[in-house]
């Protein structure tokens, strides 16, 4: 693998960030929403993957009262396969460890088995389900908890 940096994001990363989230999703987060989170969220967390110095992809969370809660992942099309996603959830434990939030939630689409495998990998277990908690299809939502690590 070519190198592969993690970096906290900044408002510099948001234009490519918001080229992965509309190649990524079916309704992307807007510019707003980023500059929000990294810039006035306390309680945000959110990092960068680059790959020979192209931003491929990103995740982020909010760490409140000893849980973190991620809100997104996501890694653009052309790098998917090579572990990308695999660091970037790497190192959001990492970094929720150290801020002592020994437990992790998420939801996942329930139709993204790819990504719930690799939620399963860093020890995610299914604890419920949200209800057409996707607006834009009306999908459910598997929540998935990774307690006490």
């Amino acid at each position: 693998m070519e190198q592969v940096c993690v970096h906290n994001m900044t408002c510099y990363d948001i234009p490519e960030v918001l080229e992965i989230e509309k190649m990524s999703f079916k309704t992307p987060w807007s510019e707003e929403a980023f500059k929000s989170e990294i810039g006035r969220n306390l309680a945000a967390r959110y990092i960068t993957a680059r790959y020979d110095g192209k931003l491929v992809g990103y995740g982020g969370m909010w760490v409140i009262s000893g849980e973190a809660h991620i809100t997104n992942i996501a890694v653009h099309p052309d790098y998917r396969g090579i572990h990308i996603g695999d660091l970037i959830l790497k190192t959001l434990v990492k970094i929720a460890a150290l801020e002592n939030a020994h437990d992790m939630t998420l939801e996942v689409r329930k139709s993204n088995y790819i990504a719930q495998n690799l939620y399963k990998k860093y020890g995610f277990l299914k604890e419920g389900i949200r209800r057409r908690y996707y607006t834009d299809t009306g999908e459910d939502a598997i929540i998935m908890w990774r307690r006490d690590a």
